[in-house]
């Protein structure tokens, strides 16, 4: 089939060099300039590069609404419109062009997590899987019926970047996959369950916040879902911020104060935090690695010199 492309960043990469291996035709690609925010500099690899490395035109768009775009898109004739991680509502007089309208392949199972960041959430949210799902766009966001959807487990230790890296190989499989089901003649979609549907919004550093009242497990969780490049969790040790690189729920059981900085646990350093009541127990957060706002990487054990005090959420 004859596809136009709207991508973006690595997941729009990796789709982009999947369609350019297959035997679908790329007739064009529509993709986002490059952006400065902290998150969209993360898994930045350039869908315009690939693309103009292949002889494949280019257009470069933050909406995709003016009417040059609709008139490249009806000369390019696609037969099908594939969407990677476009970051903008792509309007319906577009992703209904062409005659098998717009596969758009997003970074969950839906219809949980559906919008931005769904990795990232899933982590915090302790789900046991994470996936890739290829749906007909509709004009309700992440809404429409499904092609093919692929799951990989959550490990216990893994960490938001662990999961990007299993997702990604996904995308290209799963776009051309979704394709030659569509170029077959098949039309039997799943459709959504709707009240199944979960959205969530686009991170930002305020979500990085730890806050001492919730379970340990909770925000060993957010830890492990702000690893590096991500913007790590982050609380605050005498007025300083501090990042926290690793962190787990301890073995022992630890009540008192949340945000009470306990007992050393070999290299490691247990806080008090939250009630568990859905866990039945109590643990303390067992922080095993930080970093200073200079940059500075350490063992707890090696920067939290003394016992006592608290880390806090606000300055």
């Amino acid at each position: 089939m004859r596809v136009v492309m709207f991508g973006y960043q690595t997941w729009g990469h990796r789709t982009l060099q999947a369609l350019l291996a297959s035997e679908h035709e790329v007739a064009l690609v529509v993709t986002h300039p490059k952006s400065d925010h902290a998150y969209e500099k993360i898994w930045s690899d350039s869908v315009a590069d690939l693309a103009e490395k292949h002889g494949v035109p280019v257009i470069l768009r933050n909406r995709p609404g003016d009417e040059e775009l609709l008139h490249r898109l009806k000369a390019a004739e696609p037969d099908i419109i594939v969407a990677t991680n476009w970051r903008t509502w792509i309007p319906p007089h577009i992703f209904d062009l062409p005659p098998h309208g717009t596969l758009n392949v997003h970074d969950s199972l839906l219809p949980a997590y559906a919008g931005f960041s769904p990795l990232i959430w899933a982590l915090i949210n302790d789900e046991s899987e994470v996936g890739v799902t290829a749906h007909i766009m509709t004009d309700e966001l992440d809404a429409g019926d499904v092609v093919l959807q692929r799951a990989v487990p959550v490990g216990p230790t893994d960490t938001a970047t662990d999961l990007f890296h299993k997702t990604i190989k996904l995308f290209g499989p799963i776009t051309v996959d979704g394709l030659d089901l569509i170029a077959s003649g098949r039309a039997d979609w799943t459709p959504q369950d709707r009240s199944k549907a979960s959205f969530f919004h686009k991170r930002s550093i305020e979500d990085s916040r730890i806050d001492w009242t919730w379970p340990a497990r909770d925000i060993a969780n957010l830890v492990r879902a702000q690893s590096d490049p991500y913007p790590n969790a982050f609380t605050f040790h005498r007025g300083e911020r501090v990042r926290i690189l690793s962190a787990s729920a301890s073995k022992g059981r630890y009540g008192g104060t949340p945000g009470r900085i306990f007992i050393k646990e070999g290299d490691g350093v247990v806080i008090v935090a939250g009630a568990d009541a859905r866990h039945g127990r109590n643990p303390g957060l067992l922080i095993e690695r930080v970093r200073t706002d200079d940059g500075t990487e350490l063992a707890a054990g090696e920067f939290f010199k003394t016992m006592g005090g608290y880390l806090t959420s606000r300055p």
